[in-house]
């Protein structure tokens, strides 16, 4: 009797303990911490999940806000340490300005950001028009980066699949994925800039110009390329990446463009690949 009783008292604390880890658990992956910047004329929108030395800071594709490219596979990333996401000049909840968007100013813009939260270090990753950004930061300012992850990249015009610069010439706002719509509405506070955000996006697409192979070359940071194998880029211009930035990871998993994130346009139910990837990512980043 007295071994039964104490079977099942230890059977009981262990299922306490379990249950409090589990709180613990979900609480911690629930804790964000959310704010606005003031930098180059933006009120700039960022959240803040987890504790560490060196942040992971994500960075959106266009028309799209932090939910819509990473809320599938923030969960799977929270393990890491510190996560930033930011929204960049005119998405979600960042305000616009009197500017044309650029790769350029959107990197200024984070690396002002990063500045304004007394960041030096930072491994940054960055999804489609944001790795095109993340590429421009790692190139023009090393110093403030650890290790860059590059996703659905180009550098060339020549990147992407035939006749993705011909459609875009004729895309307007009824052209825009619905769900990306929503997410804009979603959390943004003048759902009526909706088209600007939008028209602003396909003119820094349109007026993307080629970056040199020499630039490439001249990347110092630990790399990871990563694309799907039907995504908008061409796999072998992401090879080519691969093969001119130093020492550069490279990774292609199967889907479309944002699949392997879990990007809401491109989410499959029920897949492990945003596990997988995010499994990918943080065994790069702990190397």
């Amino acid at each position: 009797m007295q071994v039964k009783h104490f079977i099942w008292t230890v059977l009981f604390l262990s299922a306490l303990a379990l249950s409090a880890r589990a709180q613990q658990n979900s609480k911690s992956r629930k804790l964000k911490i959310t704010g606005y910047a003031e930098v180059n004329g933006l009120k700039m929108y960022y959240e803040i999940y987890g504790s560490g030395s060196i942040p992971l800071v994500l960075i959106h594709g266009g028309g799209s806000t932090i939910e819509t490219s990473f809320g599938n596979i923030l969960p799977f990333l929270s393990g890491y340490g510190k996560l930033i996401a930011v929204e960049l000049q005119a998405h979600g909840r960042t305000s616009d300005r009197n500017t044309p968007e650029s790769f350029e100013r959107d990197a200024d813009d984070v690396i002002a950001l990063l500045r304004h939260l007394k960041i030096d270090k930072a491994n940054i990753l960055g999804f489609s028009d944001g790795a095109c950004t993340t590429l421009q930061i790692a190139i023009t300012h090393p110093e403030i980066v650890n290790k860059a992850i590059l996703v659905s990249a180009s550098y060339k015009r020549d990147g992407m699949v035939l006749g993705f610069f011909e459609g875009l010439q004729r895309a307007t706002l009824d052209s825009m994925p619905a769900l990306l719509k929503e997410g804009y509405n979603k959390v943004a506070p003048d759902k009526n800039h909706l088209v600007v955000m939008f028209e602003k996006d396909v003119a820094r697409r349109l007026a993307f110009t080629d970056r040199t192979d020499d630039e490439l070359r001249s990347v110092k940071v630990p790399t990871l390329v990563m694309a799907s194998d039907h995504d908008v880029i061409r796999t072998e211009h992401t090879v080519q990446m691969a093969q001119l930035i130093p020492g550069a990871e490279l990774v292609i998993l199967p889907g479309a463009h944002g699949t392997p994130l879990g990007e809401i346009c491109a989410v499959k139910k029920g897949s492990n690949l945003p596990k997988i990837t995010a499994a990918l990512v943080k065994e790069f980043l702990q190397e």
